[in-house]
């Protein structure tokens, strides 16, 4: 393949290209969160809190490798305006080379962890994910690839498809009765199977590496961008290895579950979204009228979709995890609710990491994320004082503060509209959080059963809305601005 192959797609074509992949991408992002959330449902009553404990502490430390495996490098591959068939090879090679060494240094290492928590049972857990850092690794500049050049049904196929077959081989080990051996083959199969399919919808095999096609500015990208993840993983995950260590398992179980909870949403709309944007928005980025435009609507459409899913579900807690995942998780539904209410502020910020991504601004970004992510880490250090669910506050808490300092970093390194994102995400927020606030004493008044309030509480938060919509301008134009994001979309191709 030349590199005139390995350019971006045509400008007439963007726009085109761009709308029908937004519709595909979250459509299939619709499927895959059918498919998690119902595992959840499964999985959750066929397992206990103690089993998603155990593997949580494991994944909670060895998951900071699955950022190094990727080292930033299938973001360079998209944001980068041209990429050769050789730097395409050999940006694999160094994926793969990447992958296997972290998969010995964790499968060396299993014992280590371990010890750090006193629990023998997670050297073969350890061990067993060890080969999940191999198989990713292979997969990561087949799946680049397919982003790039907007290929986003072939990419949503081997995300449905390899979710499935993880859950599939999960339900029946748990149904076998292997405890929380199931969650380690869950992972371990989805790897293998999102392998196949990359390799199958890519539809090209890498050759031998090539010393004469230069990666060095990938490499150079990719790291500042590796190091930004790195710190958002400690950030992350700093609460959940303080829980394990200090409360053991048991206590780790339903926190994990309610972060996974949180996390479910916005995975599910935040990563489609970013891979449709992000391409895109690399393209407009020397147009900073049009940059701006379709950065504010993406915005919108995201914190739209995203806040109103969080706020429903902080108001229904109580009601929604018991009733779908049993009464064993009850200890959940607390910090659930705290950490739901820091992921509207952190989906409100969303949107500055497009900017930094498109504008190849990551060594600004990584001097934000050291900033910002150094006090979220002291907030749940801090919380951890008042045990699980001050943890769960200390993570939202550091969301909020981290949304205003990166509106303000994106302000000083780049043309992005900041001051109008800002706007975006507060009335965004103030919207949803008023229809929560009703929904939550409209749950509360009534007697009845979980049905009941959960019934009641949800037809609230849609009278709410409602009401909103009819009465606020400014959020009907931006209710009405995602009806219409196709519009938008298409305008790349008049335009140029």
């Amino acid at each position: 393949m030349s590199d005139r192959a390995g350019a971006m797609p045509t400008p007439p074509r963007l726009g085109v290209r761009a709308a029908g992949g937004a519709l595909v991408t979250m459509g299939g992002q619709g499927v895959r969160a059918l498919v998690q959330f119902g595992g959840i449902i499964l999985l959750a009553r066929l397992l206990t809190p103690h089993d998603y404990g155990l593997v949580a502490m494991v994944t909670a430390i060895i998951g900071v490798a699955e950022i190094l495996r990727d080292f930033g490098l299938s973001s360079a591959t998209m944001q980068a305006r041209t990429v050769s068939r050789e730097q395409r090879d050999n940006l694999f090679w160094i994926n793969a080379a990447i992958g296997l060494a972290l998969a010995v240094a964790v499968f060396c290492g299993a014992n280590a962890v371990a010890r750090f928590y006193g629990e023998p049972a997670l050297v073969g857990i350890a061990q067993a994910l060890a080969a999940t850092f191999l198989l990713n690794g292979l997969a990561t500049q087949h799946r680049a690839q397919l982003g790039r050049e907007l290929q986003f049904g072939r990419l949503a196929a081997g995300d449905v498809g390899g979710q499935v077959a993880g859950l599939a081989a999960a339900v029946a080990a748990a149904l076998a009765g292997a405890g929380f051996w199931a969650l380690v083959v869950q992972q371990v199969v989805q790897a293998a199977a999102t392998l196949l399919l990359a390799l199958l919808c890519g539809r090209w095999l890498p050759r031998g590496y090539r010393r004469d096609a230069p990666v060095g500015r990938f490499i150079g990208f990719g790291g500042s961008l590796a190091m930004t993840q790195l710190l958002g993983y400690a950030s992350r995950n700093t609460g959940q290895v303080m829980i394990g260590l200090r409360m053991g398992a048991d206590a780790l179980g339903p926190f994990n579950r309610a972060f996974q909870l949180l996390m479910m949403p916005l995975n599910q709309i935040s990563a489609p979204a970013t891979t449709v944007a992000l391409p895109v928005l690399s393209r407009l980025q020397d147009d900073p009228a049009r940059f701006g435009a379709f950065l504010l609507r993406g915005q919108t459409v995201l914190v739209h979709l995203v806040a109103a899913l969080l706020a429903w579900a902080c108001a229904q807690a109580l009601p929604l995890i018991v009733l779908l995942l049993g009464d064993q998780w009850l200890a959940a539904v607390r910090p659930f609710r705290w950490l739901a209410l820091g992921g509207m502020f952190q989906v409100a910020g969303y949107a500055c990491y497009w900017v930094f991504m498109a504008k190849g601004l990551a060594g600004a970004q990584l001097r934000c994320a050291l900033v910002g992510r150094s006090v979220l880490v002291a907030c749940v250090v801090a919380g951890a004082a008042w045990g699980v669910e001050g943890v769960a506050a200390g993570y939202a808490l550091g969301l909020l503060l981290l949304w205003p300092l990166s509106l303000f970093w994106i302000s000083r390194v780049s043309d992005a509209p900041a001051l109008a994102m800002l706007g975006n995400g507060l009335r965004a927020l103030a919207a949803y959080g008023a229809c929560a606030a009703l929904s939550t004493a409209a749950s509360t008044w009534v007697a009845g059963s979980l049905w009941t309030q959960l019934l009641v509480g949800t037809a609230a938060m849609a009278g709410g809305f409602a009401v909103l919509v009819l009465a606020w301008p400014a959020f009907r134009r931006d209710v009405a601005s995602i009806v219409q994001i196709r519009h938008l979309l298409a305008e790349s191709r008049r335009h140029r």
